[in-house]
Order: structure tokens, then sequence, then C-alpha cells
């Protein structure tokens, strides 16, 4: 048998130091260029962070953005609705506090929507009315207008927020009723808010029935209808309301209630409320629904036609609605009560319901008459 020699245990002793003298050195480099990479990435990083700071700084407060739609002649007896959609030209992301519509005589209403369509159309085409309000993917309603004249200022902290490079789609329904060619023109103005003051971000409802059926020559009135309020907005503030009818409308009444049996309380009811310039009722302080509860709304129409009045998208055809601005935001979504389908529904689109699909087909299709 072959016998190993043993080194001296000083030698072994020696040869062991030397070993972890070596392991040692090898991780001090080691941290030595771990310090140094993680020093090299903390600059690095700070100058990044330098770099974005020095991008270009917050809209001011009380800066303008505005968009014209227009101007389009427009023949008489003509009635169509029109759209554009426009890149804002704001570099940053922003909050607007204010919107100033102002609408040429012919101008029946316009939507103002947040649009997230990626390339602009700014001479206007034929589009289908309130089709963006029913499809999440194109966008959201910011505001409504029927007024020629029209501003709504929104609460102390709360306001609508827009993306960087927001592309705005405006929607013009408008209709000639005299006998000489008109010039429509269509101008929304967005003043943005103190960015340091902001706290919640508003939205829109749409709220109505289309349950409408006046015959010639006669007056009517569509309610008391109750529309109760789904359960994600049961929290939310409620602070400017308008009602909404055609030409043959003459009021739209609207009370917050507990239930469908509570009478409410009145939220919006302008004494010689007129169609053409329906008055926004602001909400100060806002209101919020009983937890439970909804809107109990009344439509009336005075029907001087030899034809009977139904709901549609036309001047020509009238509407039972008003529009509701509120914050936190839940979504912007129109909602209706109907008792065409079983024994009555209740829904709000964009949803899962089968019943928002074949509302939007049939919008697509040119209309809910």
């Amino acid at each position: 048998m072959r016998r190993v020699r043993s080194a001296p245990i000083g030698t072994r002793e020696n040869k062991l130091f030397a070993l972890t003298k070596g392991i040692a050195l090898k991780l001090v480099s080691a941290a030595a260029i771990s310090l140094a990479v993680a020093t090299a990435f903390a600059c690095s990083s700070s100058k990044t962070s330098d770099n974005a700071d020095s991008g270009p700084p917050p809209v001011a407060a009380g800066t303008t953005l505005s968009m014209t739609f227009g101007p389009l002649t427009m023949q008489p007896g003509e009635e169509h609705t029109k759209c554009m959609v426009k890149r804002l030209g704001n570099d940053r992301a922003l909050h607007v506090g204010t919107i100033h519509d102002v609408l040429s005589q012919g101008s029946h209403h316009m939507i103002v929507y947040k649009s997230a369509e990626t390339e602009e159309r700014t001479t206007p085409f034929d589009c289908t009315p309130f089709t963006d309000t029913l499809d999440p993917a194109k966008g959201s309603t910011l505001v409504v207008t029927q007024k020629h004249d029209d501003t709504l200022q929104l609460p102390q902290g709360v306001a609508f927020a827009l993306e960087a490079n927001q592309m705005i789609r405006l929607e013009v329904h408008y209709i000639n009723t005299t006998t000489a060619p008109l010039d429509i023109t269509a101008t929304t103005t967005l003043v943005t808010m103190d960015e340091t003051v902001f706290k919640d971000e508003a939205d829109f409802l749409f709220i109505g029935s289309p349950d409408i059926t006046v015959p010639p020559n006669s007056k009517a009135t569509l309610g008391p209808v109750y529309f109760p309020l789904p359960p994600e907005y049961s929290q939310v503030k409620f602070f400017a309301i308008t009602g909404h009818e055609h030409q043959y409308g003459t009021n739209v009444t609207v009370n917050v209630a507990s239930s469908k049996t509570d009478v409410g309380k009145s939220v919006y009811d302008v004494p010689g409320w007129l169609w053409s310039e329906p008055a926004t009722v602001v909400a100060d302080p806002p209101f919020t629904i009983p937890q439970g509860g909804g809107f109990r709304f009344t439509c009336e129409w005075n029907n001087t036609s030899a034809s009977t009045l139904k709901f549609g998208e036309s001047a020509n055809n009238e509407m039972c609605f008003f529009w509701a601005y509120y914050y936190p935001s839940q979504g912007s979504k129109v909602c209706m009560h109907t008792d065409r389908f079983m024994n009555g529904i209740d829904l709000c689109c964009p949803g899962p319901s089968l019943y928002c699909a074949i509302i939007l087909d049939r919008l697509r299709d040119g209309g809910l008459q």
C-alpha cells in the first residue's frame, strides 16, 4: 500500500492561510466592483430623473385650448349630424376645470368627446348620433351643449382628466329651419385648472326614457319615470343637471327619490324652461342619491304637428332625457328606463346587457325609432 506523506503542520497552515487570503481578496474585489456599478447606476438614475424633471413644465392654470367645427354651409330644410376629430395640442396630461361652448344658429346641439382615435379628421364627416356615448373603445363624453353660449364650471378640485396629445371628437347636430342658407359653426374651449388643487375626476351620465308617443295636435306627459341608480354610483356627488327635449318639448323636471314610490326632492325644475336654451342647474353643494334610490323625472310636450311623435335623434322626433355631471368618475354612460321590453327594464350602456348591444346596433343602422 502506498503511503501518502503528510506535510508538516506549519506548512498546511500556511497553505490554508494563503487559500483563505485569496478567497477574501476575490470577495473584496467583487464587492468593490459591485459598489462601483451601483454608484454609477445611481448617478445615471439621478441624471435620468433630472432629465425627466427638465421636460415641459405642467400646463399653467387658466390655459385655454380650443377647437372649432366648420364653417359648413347648410341649405334650407337640411338636417345632419356630422363629426370632426382633432388633436387638442397639449404636450402634457392636464385637468380641465371649465368648458365654454358656442353654437351658431342652426346648431341643435354639440357633444364633445375624449376620443381614442389616433388620426385627425378635420373635415366634417357624416356620423351616427350618440354612438360614441355607448362605445367605451371610442372614448367618453365630456360635455353636451344645446345652448348657443354655454359654460360648465366644475367644482373646486374637480376636473376632467385629459392625456397628453389628447384627441377630441366634436359631434354637431344641426337643422336649418330658415329659408336661406346658413353657415354652421361650433366651438369648444377647454380651460385648465391648477394641478395642485386637483382631487377628483368628473364624469357624465345621460338618463331618460325612449317610451314617447304623442298624437298629432295634442299635449302629453311621460312620467314620473323612476330610474334606480346602479350601486357603483351610490356615493358619487352630482353637481349639475340639464334637461333635454326637441322642438315640441315644453318641460323637463327631475327629483331625487329614495325608492320608486317616493315622490322625492326636486333637483331640476326651471320656470319657463326652453327646449332650445335648456338651463343647466348647478347644485352647490353637490347632492348624492340615497342608498338604493334613484332619479324620478317627467317630460312634457305640445305636439303642434300633424304627425305622431316618437323617440328619435331627429329634431322632428322627440326625446326625454337629462344629463348629469358628477364625481368621482365611475364612467360615462347612457342610462334609461323603458317599458317596451318584458315588464320594464333599467340599463346603463356601455355595459354587459344584451339590450345595450341591440341599442348600439340600431343606432348604427340609423336610429331607435
